[in-house]
């Protein structure tokens, strides 16, 4: 092929002889399973050299060769995107995401992201995670509101991403779940992986990763009960696949609540509530809390 390889993959572990079609849609998960069918039937992805059908099982030093089938640009468009701004100093900013603002660009859909809005609020950024992902340490859901961290330059990013990997941030949430839930606290251990039926969504998988997610009791409602939650680890998804497990699924969540009436039409009653970490600069404990939306607030009105 004359196009250029943009991913390559070797096969070294038992754990992931797979269907082809189904180790890259765990692999290049910014791509949906359709995608990477269509790719693989126009022969842009190839084994060992050759090109196979979508259900070829790998094997033991097998080497995927994906090519470029869609340019990736060098530079991303400034926007004017709406953002909440809970703090910021000359290192670092951490945002109040609005629902509904999706974090950073992705192959096909490159503007109205809030990396799109800080290339316009800011001119400068850690680079770290590359063009597409400028200053951004860690992300949360589409639908899920408050606080992030963003890096504005290297250094901090580096220090933040230590933390995160090292489990020393601590994320604070709250949730509107339903059903009431009869203990005050609790702690949910289980490991999370892709749903092998559900590209789009996560499951409790026996061979997924270690997932710890603690809560606690807010307040209770005929129907429903409001909770915190504080993660010790950050899987895609990991307080709405947790709930769901425990048979308790976030209010609205379009993925994990489905069959249960939703009282929301935006996305799911989650909220990223407080952030406490090392400064990168200064050293010292930040402690940054967001208040729950007036949507969030409205609603718990209603139930009162």
């Amino acid at each position: 092929m004359s196009e250029p390889i943009l991913y390559t993959f070797t096969i070294t572990s038992s754990m992931d002889l797979l269907r082809l079609d189904k180790y890259l849609v765990q692999h290049l998960f910014s791509f949906s399973r359709s995608h990477i069918e269509q790719w693989i039937q126009a022969q842009k992805i190839t084994v060992n050299g050759k090109w196979v059908k979508p259900s070829y099982r790998l094997k033991l030093n097998d080497v995927i060769e994906v090519y470029a089938w869609e340019p990736i640009p060098t530079t991303i468009l400034a926007e004017p995107i709406p953002f909440g701004i809970a703090y910021e100093d000359e290192d670092i900013l951490v945002v109040n995401k609005p629902q509904g603002l999706v974090v950073h660009p992705a192959p096909g859909h490159y503007s109205g992201t809030l990396v799109n809005g800080l290339l316009h609020y800011h001119t400068t950024w850690s680079g770290i995670n590359g063009v597409m992902r400028p200053g951004i340490v860690h992300r949360i859901d589409k639908d899920t509101s408050g606080l992030l961290i963003v890096a504005k330059h290297d250094d901090a990013h580096r220090f933040l991403a230590d933390q995160l990997k090292n489990h020393l941030i601590k994320r604070e949430y709250i949730a509107l779940v339903h059903g009431v839930i009869q203990e005050d606290k609790g702690s949910i251990i289980a490991p999370i992986g892709r749903d092998p039926d559900d590209r789009q969504a996560m499951d409790v998988q026996a061979d997924g990763k270690e997932a710890t997610t603690h809560f606690h009791v807010i307040k209770r409602y005929s129907k429903h009960t409001l909770i915190s939650c504080n993660l010790e680890t950050g899987r895609t998804h990991q307080i709405r696949v947790h709930m769901q497990y425990i048979h308790h699924p976030i209010e609205s969540d379009p993925v994990y609540a489905k069959g249960f009436l939703a009282l929301h039409d935006k996305g799911q009653l989650l909220h990223a509530f407080k952030l406490i970490f090392i400064h990168p600069i200064t050293q010292k404990e930040q402690i940054v809390e967001a208040e729950l939306p007036d949507y969030f607030s409205k609603i718990l009105d209603q139930l009162a």
